[in-house]
């Protein structure tokens, strides 16, 4: 090649280089790696494989003359090239024996002369490979070597940008989704209970994620009945945030439907158990509050302790659930309703397991026995929203790190 042609030729590669940095998008910039690659080697064909480190292998994204394919980086000369990061010049293809002809014998093509060209990033590791092939007018020389060299260093910066950009831009609409969910899912959520007359009844929840798997909800009904309801959907994230959904849902329809408390339960646990996943499973409260009498009706699928404070004594009565979690079995059987009468300043504290499980570094968690504490210590001289702000305020002094599974409380006070 002559002086002339060399500055032709590099010049080519700069103009390349910009035009290269002009794009972020990543399949314009591998359609415009081989076009310029074809033009500037004088070849039939390119193809540009990506790697993908997870599985050991090259696979085509944008090529000449092929679909689609895969192949390990230990065949072929792409994957020599490759695996030594290395040049590698083939004169003649079928003379040798490390050539892989699987994709001439899908294609049809006769391939004469392979020039594979490792693509590195910033740090020299391997981004995939160029691979041209049949020069029209002999073999591939060294300055050839140089051209795809030149070429390659170009495009595999090139190619790590538009990975990066990809991945940011596929973050924030992940993030952006997950707001949108979060937003929905709290706009579900009651930020405070219905009025009821005898009653100061407070709410919370604050999930681990930007969705959790954690609901309360309240049903006025009727000005003197208020349907209340509390569940805790295993695990967190959005896939729980999506059936805590359709429990909430689920017992407001039924309920509406004039369907008892214990039906209501029976009921949902036979939808959710025919449509979760064997390791999903709900533990939920529902429950009526009878603002005249003081009656609290309901039944605990799983969901427990329940905290009953009772204001003459000071004593806590620490309630078990009287059924199992929503989701395992297909038929709870017979489900009784379980009945608490609350006199003037009882508390009864309904929290998910996130409070009590809520542990410290050294694996110390925070345990019934401080909410009950919390409770004792405040309740004479408190409503209910400051019974609840002091269990808050307790879990988070006790621990030392972030939480970890999301929260939800309803406190109730008879008044």
């Amino acid at each position: 090649m002559t002086q002339r042609d060399s500055k032709k030729d590099m010049h080519a590669v700069l103009q390349i280089a910009k035009a290269l940095g002009m794009t972020s998008d990543l399949d314009s910039l591998l359609k415009m790696v081989v076009d310029y690659s074809m033009q500037l080697l004088n070849a039939e064909r390119a193809t540009l494989f990506l790697y993908d480190s997870k599985h050991e292998e090259l696979y085509t994204s944008i090529a000449e003359g092929i679909k689609e394919f895969r192949m390990s980086i230990n065949v072929g000369f792409a994957g020599l090239a490759a695996r030594n990061l290395k040049v590698v010049n083939i004169s003649d293809a079928y003379a040798d024996k490390h050539f892989n002809r699987e994709i001439d014998a899908m294609t049809g093509y006769h391939t004469r002369t392979i020039l594979s060209c490792p693509l590195t990033d910033y740090n020299g590791k391997l981004v995939g490979v160029l691979q041209v092939l049949n020069k029209r007018d002999g073999t591939f020389d060294d300055s050839d070597i140089e051209l795809a060299e030149a070429l390659s260093a170009q495009a595999g910066v090139a190619l790590q940008r538009a990975r990066l950009m990809e991945e940011y831009l596929e973050k924030q609409r992940m993030e952006n989704a997950m707001e949108v969910a979060r937003e929905i899912q709290q706009e579900l959520l009651p930020s405070q209970s219905p009025p009821l007359e005898g009653f100061d009844i407070a709410c919370w929840n604050r999930p681990c994620d930007a969705t959790g798997g954690d609901f309360c909800d309240f049903v006025s009904l009727d000005n003197k009945r208020l349907m209340l309801s509390l569940g805790d959907v295993s695990g967190h994230g959005i896939g729980p945030a999506l059936v805590s959904c359709a429990v909430r849902a689920m017992m407001r329809a039924l309920w509406s439907d004039n369907c008892s408390i214990e039906e209501t339960v029976r009921k949902v646990n036979r939808l959710m158990e025919a449509d979760l996943q064997d390791n999903r499973f709900i533990t939920a409260f529902l429950g009526v509050l009878y603002g005249k009498t003081g009656w609290l009706h309901y039944c605990s699928a799983g969901q427990a302790p329940m905290l009953w404070l009772h204001a003459d004594s000071g004593d806590v009565d620490i309630l078990a659930a009287n059924t199992f979690p929503m989701g395992i079995l297909p038929d709870m059987g017979n489900i009784e309703l379980q009945k608490a009468l609350m006199q003037t300043g009882d508390v009864f504290a309904l929290l998910t397991d996130g409070f009590y499980e809520w542990a410290r570094a050294d694996k110390e968690q925070f345990g019934v026995k401080r909410v009950v504490e919390a409770i004792i210590a405040n309740h004479h001289k408190k409503n209910a929203a400051d019974v609840l702000k002091s269990i808050l305020t307790a879990v988070e002094g006790f621990a030392d790190r972030k939480q970890s599974d999301d929260l939800t409380a309803i406190i109730i006070k008879k008044t």
